[in-house]
């Protein structure tokens, strides 16, 4: 697995939230799929991890975003648990895996991952998380991917095209939108693999390059919790 994302593991996310605005919108969900790879090669899911979060003090709760996931933030139900616990108990298994699948930090897989990123670093930053498991910067968007792909951006439509079935009533939940995301990564750099388009990488000469040094750069200014 090392090998295969330049010491990178690939962790899928998706996060449910009361709006848009990372800085002050509440994160209400959290779902991680860890990725394993088998000895052929070929990438599939190996374990979910989730948790409810409840709003943080002071968060905005926009009513249309909650209307459109479906969330009550205040229902006993969901066994929310405060943002800090929430994001520990989601980097803990994530950090054991990088360090089982001998990869350096994970990267955030999402569809559209710049808005799951966003979310989760301005929650770990605001809880003071200093042990943080992704790449500051770095993402892969299946959004993306699966326009190159499949000519599809939606996820549901995204996956109906790889073969994947997707049950409209149960989106928007953040483990399901989240393991759905992670068969569709896994489907596409499988079919990348099989059209022969995956060679093993070979380091470039004196390949700690600009991305890396830029990675330590942000960690030593004290960007990175």
């Amino acid at each position: 697995m090392s090998r295969r994302f330049r010491g990178f593991l690939p962790v899928v996310v998706d996060v449910e939230t009361g709006g848009f605005n990372a800085e002050t919108d509440a994160l209400l969900e959290v779902a991680a799929v860890i990725l394993t790879m088998d000895e052929d090669g070929y990438l599939r899911r190996e374990e979910t991890h989730v948790q409810h979060i409840d709003p943080f003090e002071g968060a905005n709760l926009e009513q249309s975003a909650l209307d459109f996931t479906g969330i009550d933030p205040w229902s006993s139900e969901r066994e929310a648990v405060p943002e800090r616990e929430g994001l520990s108990e989601i980097f803990r298994p994530i950090r054991k895996a990088v360090k089982a699948h001998d990869c350096k930090r994970a990267v955030l897989v999402g569809h559209n991952a710049t808005f799951d990123h966003n979310f989760l670093f301005a929650a770990a930053l605001r809880q003071d998380i200093r042990r943080n498991p992704f790449h500051p910067f770095s993402t892969f968007d299946t959004a993306t991917l699966a326009g190159l792909a499949y000519g599809h951006t939606v996820l549901a439509q995204a996956c109906k095209l790889a073969g994947i079935p997707f049950n409209n009533k149960e989106a928007h939940s953040a483990a399901y939108d989240a393991e759905k995301t992670a068969d569709l990564f896994c489907g596409i750099v499988n079919r990348w693999k099989d059209l022969g388009g995956f060679p093993p990488p070979v380091p470039a000469e004196g390949d700690e390059d600009d991305t890396e040094k830029q990675e330590n750069a942000t960690e030593e200014s004290g960007n990175i919790r």
